[in-house]
């Protein structure tokens, strides 16, 4: 399934089930004459498990992006077909290759994506939060204080949050994501279409994992703000909860708006300075 003249296909793989490729996508991954991949031992073994002949492989990940770049146009240049692909999922969903793709089209290249699974997708068709309109966030930093302020730009918008998080880290997490955005709903779906797939639904103030038994990584949807007409006596009650959750007056503020009609920021925050 050679395609006319040189491409790069960006090629979705399964998240767990193989009997999720598509069958495009098992053609271009057999046809083509180089491979990209975050890890080639795990996409030999992805080669292994479909029955495809395993081509050339190499590797592209984050740190060595940039200076792939040369070497795989070259190899486009002399003709070649290459797939690229991820772990899992679709590729530069929180992955390496938009710089890839970009140097690609910037040379004149033609980019092809090969549609198919994608966790972010995948958990939002599922987990029963509003679909749209949502946010992706990638991978949320490591830091307490970096999570922070990378939330907080969402903290009045009116969407679901997604975004990737190790398992083990989920307590810290979401202890800064209801300090930032206040009380929501949530969702953590793990082992996405495998045997033990799971969707863990629960507000954020409810959280626990005792026994520190989840690991791995999960794919977090965070609810929209619950908004709904409030009067002064019910904002006066939210203004109790977000100030126990801590963070100045503004910050305050723009968490009470978020979930209550007809008040402005300035009005809450005003009301907020004479309690």
């Amino acid at each position: 399934m050679h395609s006319n003249g040189p491409r790069l296909f960006v090629v979705a793989t399964p998240l767990g089930n193989l009997g999720d490729i598509a069958p495009r996508a098992r053609e271009v991954l057999a046809s083509a004459d180089l491979v990209l991949a975050e890890d080639t031992r795990r996409a030999g073994l992805l080669f292994q498990h479909l029955g495809l002949a395993s081509p050339s492989f190499l590797s592209l990940h984050e740190h060595n992006e940039t200076a792939r770049i040369p070497e795989v146009l070259t190899h486009l240049e002399e003709g070649a077909t290459i797939a690229l692909v991820s772990d899992a999922g679709t590729p530069l969903i929180a992955d390496p290759g938009y710089r890839l793709v970009r140097a690609c089209r910037e040379a004149g290249y033609q980019v092809s994506p090969v549609p198919g699974p994608s966790a972010v997708a995948t958990a939002l068709s599922a987990s029963g939060l509003p679909p749209y309109p949502y946010v992706f966030l990638g991978f949320l930093p490591r830091s307490s204080g970096e999570r922070r302020r990378t939330l907080e730009p969402y903290a009045g918008l009116k969407a679901t949050l997604v975004f990737f998080e190790r398992l083990s880290r989920l307590p810290a997490t979401f202890e800064d994501v209801q300090a930032v955005l206040g009380e929501r709903e949530a969702c953590v779906a793990r082992e996405l279409t495998k045997l033990h797939e799971e969707f863990i639904l629960f507000r954020l103030g409810d959280w626990s994992d005792p026994e520190g038994t989840l690991k791995g990584e999960a794919t977090v949807l965070i609810g929209p703000p619950e908004v709904r007409e409030a009067s002064a006596k019910e904002v006066d009650g939210i203004i109790v909860e977000e100030r126990a959750l801590g963070g100045g007056t503004k910050e305050v503020a723009r968490r009470v708006h978020a979930r209550v009609e007809g008040w402005t920021v300035k009005e809450i925050y005003e009301r907020i300075g004479r309690r």
